[in-house]
């Protein structure tokens, strides 16, 4: 019984295998962004698009497949000569996509692989152009230089460029150290630059606040002769003031009973205090020939009174306008 199950389970296995393997080969699941190439008898066929596909079995084969993902490819490192003749080793980054699989299964044998030499190719011509200064303040310009040049030949592979990016730009340690001696030169310029025009700035601030002190000064001097000047002039005509109402009070007293005698007893008073103290205040005097005669001093000072007298509004103090003389 045993043979005759085998017998009968062999065959049937076989064949379930048979429909399998047939099966398999004829049934395709394509995975989202995924682009696979089909031959038939060898030659190009079509594209399978994502999700289930039927194929001819033992007719139709994959012969390609590839990933419509953006693909970041790092470029390896290479030395690279400017146009001042300086060596300077370059890395990147390149990021492709490949957006026609027949292209790119016809068109070259390994498009990535291709991408990345012409990128090495490129970027070796375009730091040639620069020099060393300019080859590593223009990244941004490199990077557009070499993905166009890509772009430009890759569109007969089905590749699609999208950006390339400098990873690292590396001169000669030589070249590293002059530009730091070169750095530090720079640097302390513009701190002696910086130290000498803050300087001037203090100079020139300390000058003007001096200028404006002055100014000040000047100004609060000017005011104070101004002040002194005024004061002054108030305290004369303050003075010739007080002076013409003693006068035209000496004037008016005169000229009533005993007026002038009590005039003439003040004058002699006074002549003689001021004669006393020219004596004590001075070893050497002036006299006067007539000192003795003091008398005719008084009656001159009289006179000059009886002259400056103001006379009353309704007419002489005296009858016929006479005053009485002095004794």
């Amino acid at each position: 019984m045993s043979t005759d199950f085998l017998t009968w389970f062999i065959p049937w296995a076989l064949l379930l295998l048979l429909a399998f393997a047939i099966l398999r080969s004829a049934l395709r699941i394509v995975p989202q962004q995924r682009s696979w190439v089909v031959e038939r008898l060898g030659r190009f066929h079509r594209v399978l698009a994502p999700g289930l596909n039927i194929l001819v079995p033992f007719v139709d084969r994959v012969a390609y497949r590839f990933d419509l993902r953006e693909v970041p490819s790092e470029v390896p490192a290479q030395v690279c000569i400017s146009l001042d003749n300086t060596t300077l080793t370059v890395d990147g980054f390149l990021y492709l996509q490949i957006t026609d699989a027949v292209k790119a299964a016809y068109g070259s044998s390994n498009p990535m692989n291709a991408a990345m030499q012409l990128a090495q190719t490129s970027m070796r011509s375009e730091i040639g152009k620069l020099h060393l200064d300019q080859a590593l303040s223009s990244r941004q310009m490199l990077n557009t230089a070499v993905a166009a040049a890509v772009e430009e030949a890759a569109v007969n592979w089905g590749i699609k460029v999208l950006r390339y990016e400098i990873k690292d730009i590396t001169p000669p340690q030589e070249i590293l150290r002059a530009m730091e001696l070169q750095i530090t030169a720079e640097r302390e310029k513009r701190a002696i630059i910086f130290k000498s025009e803050g300087q001037r700035q203090q100079q020139i601030n300390t000058s003007e606040g001096q200028r404006q002190q002055e100014i000040n000064i000047a100004d609060g001097r000017k005011q104070a002769e101004i002040l002194r000047a005024e004061g002054e002039a108030k305290a004369i005509g303050l003075v010739a003031s007080a002076t013409a109402d003693a006068i035209r009070a000496i004037a008016t007293a005169a000229v009533v009973d005993g007026g002038v005698e009590a005039l003439q007893m003040q004058l002699a008073k006074d002549f003689i205090d001021k004669w006393g103290n020219l004596a004590k205040q001075s070893t050497t005097m002036i006299i006067p020939a007539d000192l003795g005669n003091i008398g005719a001093l008084i009656g001159t000072a009289l006179q000059i009174v009886r002259r400056s007298s103001i006379t009353p509004p309704d007419g002489p103090a005296y009858p016929n306008g006479s005053m009485p003389s002095a004794g």
